[in-house]
């Protein structure tokens, strides 16, 4: 038991330094009511999380909710075709050099990216000038939702696609192959053998897409403007921008915890394949 112990202790004090502690540490001030830096940390209370409950910061985080969940959706539908043409129809000798031009847009600064999507999609910008050029009217997308679900689909799609793709190579092709000689149509092959087969992935890389859009600050920042407030970037303001208000940015820091860590225990109880969804 001891070997054992010595190999999980560096991952171990790792965690406890830069995971544990900074939470109980963030959940300490958001006990302290209106506490700035240099104040003296006296947790009195849970006004900061009451405060949560206004309907400004209600929508706030609901917006940051519906960016994140339509953000997973559409990296889904539009990741898992490529992920399972790459694993199953591509030729092998291609598949790494595909995967590997799908994760070149991740060796560039997701700074750099926003900045060239605000390039794309501002009026003047080259999106528009190609509609206004066929005859069609202009598209009014930046600063507002819609540009933020277009930048974050386009940062987090490459890990939808890796993590599909660790699935759908392992898909057993066999199961396809004696669902079509029973008479299964290709739709119900899909629904009923490679979507139960390849659902920890789908679970694993919706987790991931969820988890780092709804942390998302750079995205909503650049191309959503102040149309678009997000829980990220409210948590920004109060501790680093005009607000200062350490206790409740502690406070929504430790709900958007909250929030992940109920979305991870939903998909460890329902994301694994048992042998009832292989049957």
């Amino acid at each position: 038991m001891l070997p054992n112990f010595i190999l999980l202790g560096p991952a171990g004090l790792w965690l406890l330094l830069l995971l544990v502690l900074p939470t109980i540490i963030i959940f300490q001030l958001s006990l302290v009511p209106n506490i700035r830096p240099g104040d003296l940390v006296n947790p009195s209370g849970i006004q900061n999380y009451i405060r949560i409950l206004e309907p400004l910061y209600l929508r706030v985080i609901f917006n940051s909710l519906f960016l994140a969940i339509t953000t997973t959706i559409s990296c889904l539908f539009l990741g898992f075709p490529v992920a399972y043409w790459i694993a199953q129809k591509a030729p092998q000798r291609w598949r790494n050099l595909l995967l590997l031009s799908f994760v070149l847009p991740l060796w560039t600064s997701s700074l750099l990216r926003s900045y060239a999507w605000i390039t794309i999609l501002r009026p003047t910008g080259l999106l528009n000038s190609i509609l206004t050029s066929f005859g069609l009217p202009a598209l009014e997308l930046l600063n507002r939702n819609i540009a933020v679900l277009i930048g974050m689909s386009y940062s987090l799609l490459p890990y939808m696609v890796l993590v599909l793709y660790a699935s759908l190579e392992k898909l057993d092709k066999r199961l396809l192959e004696a669902s079509a000689d029973l008479g299964a149509n290709p739709i119900q092959s899909f629904w009923q053998v490679t979507v139960p087969q390849v659902l920890p992935g789908i679970s694993a890389g919706s987790m991931l897409v969820f988890i780092t859009a709804l942390g998302d600050f750079i995205d909503p920042e650049l191309l959503g403007g102040a149309s678009s407030m997000t829980a990220a970037r409210l948590v920004y303001n109060q501790f680093l921008g005009a607000t200062q208000n350490w206790g409740f940015g502690s406070a929504l820091s430790m709900a958007l915890i909250m929030v992940v860590s109920v979305a991870i225990a939903f998909v460890m109880k329902f994301g694994e394949v048992t042998p009832k969804n292989r049957r």
